[in-house]
C-alpha cells in the first residue's frame, strides 16, 4: 500500500509529498517560437476576457511580450481592405478561422510530486496544453523554495511553464519554525512567507491549531499588512468555530472550494448534522457527508441567503469554488472513464487514484448510488448560490485542484468552464471568470496593475488561439477536441482542441505539447511493461 505523508485533516488539495519532483527541464530548440519584435496576428476572432462579446476580424500586433495594438479591420464575411491593417510585421500569423481569448488563469493548480510519479515537466505542459498561462499554486506542498525556483525560470521562460504565483501552506511543514500554534507564532509564519518572496498563504489545519480564532485572525491580519494573498480551505476541523463570514470578517481575501460557506448560512444548528458514527479520518464519512451539507444551510433567496451573499459582496471577497475536483462524488463513473486518460494519464497517477482506507481522496471504498444522488443535489444548491453570487457583484474564479480523484492537469481545468456554465454563467462569464477575474484576484493583495486576463494593448501577450467558437461549445477547448458529424461526408470528425498557445510572446503549438506528454505516458507504460 501506498504511502502519505499526508496527515489524513488535509484537504484534496494539501498533499505533502515525499520529495519534491525534479526541476523541469530547460526550454529546448523548437519548443515555442519567439518572441518578436513586432507580430501580427491576422484577422482573427476576438474574445478579450471582460464579459464583451466577439468581435471580428480583428489584427493583434505584439511587439516583444506585449501587445501593442488591437484593430478591428472589417467585417464578417467581407474581403478585408488591405489599406486598413496594422504593417511593418516581422512575422505574420495567419488567423482566419481562429478565435482569440486570453491566457487561461488556474486559480489552484498544484503542480504534482513523487508520490504522484507526475514530473514537473508532465504537470506544466498538460497546463499549457490546454489554455493555462497563469497557475496560483496554493500550498507549495512541493516546498517553498521548489515553488519559488521554478517561478522564477518560468518568469524568464527557461522553461516550457505558466506563471506561477506561489502560496504557501500554513503549516509545520512549510518552515522549520515550529507549530503554528499562537498569535505570535502566526505572525511569525507569515513574516517567513513575506521574506522568502511568495505570493500569499493558504490557510489550512495540518495539525497546528491555525483555525482557532485568534490564530486564524493573526494570520489574516499579519498577511494583509504584508499585502500578501490568503486563501483557506475551511476545513471541518476548524469550522465551527470560524465559518466563512467570520474569516471574511477578519479581513480574508478568499475562499477555495465550499467548506466553511454553507455552515455561514445555518439558521436552525451552528453545527453540522453529523452521524453519531462520524469520524472525520474515515474518507467515505468525510466525503459523503460533505454532500448532505448545503441542504441544511438557509434556503436560496431566503433572508440569510441573502445577507451571508451581500456581505462577502461588500468585502469584495473571491470565491474559486473548483466544482470540478469533486465531480466523481456525483458520477464516479464519468470521472474514471474521461476520454483523456487512455492517453494522457500516467499510470503511477492512475494508481493514485485507487480506492484506499488511508489515502485522501480515496474514498471509493464504499461509495453508494445514495451518495451520489446526495452530491447531485448538493451541486444544485452551491451552483445556485455561486450563479447568485455572481449576479449581485461578487467575483467566482476557476480552479482545478487537479492530481487528485480521477482529475487530470489541464483537462479538468476546462470542466471547470463547463461546470460554471452549468450553473448558469454565460459562456462569456465563464470566461470572464477564467481570464480576467483570475487576473485581478491575484493582484489584488498587492495593489499591482493587471498585467494579463485581458487583450489590450499595454497588457502581457498571453492567448489562446482556437479554431472552433468556444463559446457556442466550450468542448472544443480541450486537448482531445470534440466529436462533430460532417455533413458532407456523414463521418465523426474530431474538431477544435487548443491550436496554439502564446505566453510573454513565445507561441507554443499546443498540440505539440499534448504529444510530448502523451510520449511520457507511453515511455512509462512501457518501463512497467518491462517490470
Amino acid at each position: 500500500m501506498r504511502k502519505l505523508l499526508i496527515i489524513l485533516l488535509f484537504a484534496a488539495a494539501t498533499a505533502a509529498f515525499a520529495a519534491p519532483p525534479a526541476f523541469a527541464p530547460d526550454r529546448k530548440p523548437g519548443e515555442g517560437e519567439g518572441p518578436w519584435t513586432r507580430v501580427i496576428i491576422r484577422g482573427v476572432t476576438l474574445v478579450d476576457g471582460t464579459g464583451a462579446p466577439p468581435i471580428g476580424p480583428v489584427d493583434i500586433v505584439i511587439e516583444g511580450n506585449r501587445i501593442r495594438e488591437v484593430r478591428s479591420v472589417g467585417f464578417p464575411k467581407v474581403p478585408i481592405k488591405p489599406e486598413s491593417r496594422p504593417k511593418d510585421a516581422v512575422k505574420e500569423i495567419d488567423g482566419t478561422g481562429l478565435w482569440v481569448l486570453p491566457g487561461f488563469v488556474d486559480m489552484h493548480g498544484h503542480s504534482g510530486g513523487e508520490e504522484q510519479g507526475t514530473t514537473a515537466e508532465y504537470v506544466f505542459k498538460l497546463w499549457m496544453a490546454n489554455g493555462i498561462t497563469s497557475v496560483r499554486e496554493p500550498g507549495c506542498g512541493n516546498g517553498v523554495d521548489w515553488c519559488l525556483h521554478e517561478r522564477e525560470r518560468s518568469a524568464r521562460n527557461e522553461i516550457v511553464a505558466p506563471r506561477l504565483f506561489p502560496y504557501v501552506f500554513t503549516s509545520r511543514r512549510s518552515w522549520d519554525g515550529g507549530p503554528i500554534d499562537s498569535p505570535e507564532q502566526a505572525r511569525k509564519f507569515v513574516q517567513f512567507v513575506s521574506k522568502k518572496g511568495a505570493d500569499g498563504i493558504k490557510i489550512l489545519s495540518s495539525g497546528d491549531p491555525v483555525f482557532d480564532p485568534e490564530i486564524l485572525s493573526a494570520l489574516i491580519d499579519e498577511a494583509n499588512k504584508l499585502h500578501l494573498g490568503s486563501t483557506t480551505h475551511l476545513a471541518q476541523m476548524g469550522v465551527a468555530r470560524s465559518n466563512i463570514v467570520d474569516a471574511a470578517r477578519m479581513g480574508l481575501r478568499g475562499m477555495e472550494h465550499w467548506y466553511g460557506l454553507p455552515e455561514s448560512l445555518f439558521t436552525d444548528r451552528t453545527i453540522q448534522d453529523y452521524p453519531t458514527d462520524y469520524n472525520y479520518n474515515d474518507e467515505s464519512h468525510r466525503f459523503g457527508q460533505a454532500g448532505r451539507l448545503w441542504k441544511q444551510a438557509a434556503p436560496p433567496g431566503s433572508e440569510k441567503w441573502n445577507a451571508v451573499i451581500d456581505e462577502l459582496v461588500a468585502k469584495k471577497f473571491n470565491i474559486d469554488p473548483t466544482l470540478t475536483i469533486y465531480e466523481a462524488s456525483r458520477d464516479l463513473s464519468r470521472a474514471m472513464r474521461a476520454e483523456w486518460h487512455d492517453r494522457y494519464t500516467l499510470p503511477s497517477l492512475w494508481r493514485w487514484y485507487q480506492p484506499s482506507r488511508t489515502a485522501h481522496g480515496a474514498y471509493w471504498f464504499n461509495w453508494t448510488t445514495a451518495d451520489e444522488i446526495e452530491w447531485k443535489n448538493n451541486y444544485r444548491i452551491w451552483m445556485q448560490f455561486l450563479n447568485d453570487y455572481k449576479n449581485r457583484g461578487g467575483r467566482v474564479t476557476t480552479g482545478s485542484d487537479s492530481g487528485f480523484i480521477f482529475k487530470l492537469y489541464g483537462f479538468d481545468y476546462i470542466r471547470e468552464l463547463e461546470l460554471l456554465q452549468e450553473a448558469g454563467f454565460h459562456p462569456l462569464e465563464v470566461i470572464r471568470s477564467a481570464t480576467m477575474w483570475g487576473a485581478e484576484a491575484i493582484n489584488a493583495p498587492r495593489g499591482t496593475k493587471v498585467e494579463f486576463g485581458i487583450v489590450r494593448p499595454g497588457m502581457l501577450a498571453d492567448l489562446v488561439m482556437v479554431d472552433q467558437n468556444p463559446i457556442e461549445n466550450l468542448k472544443v477547448l480541450y486537448g482531445t477536441g470534440w466529436m462533430r458529424v460532417n455533413d458532407t461526408t456523414g463521418a465523426v470528425e474530431r474538431v477544435g482542441g487548443i491550436k496554439y498557445v502564446m505566453k510573454d510572446g513565445i507561441l507554443y503549438d499546443a498540440r505539440k505539447l499534448l504529444h510530448d506528454v502523451e510520449v511520457m505516458v507511453q515511455q512509462a507504460k512501457a518501463r512497467e511493461a518491462k517490470k
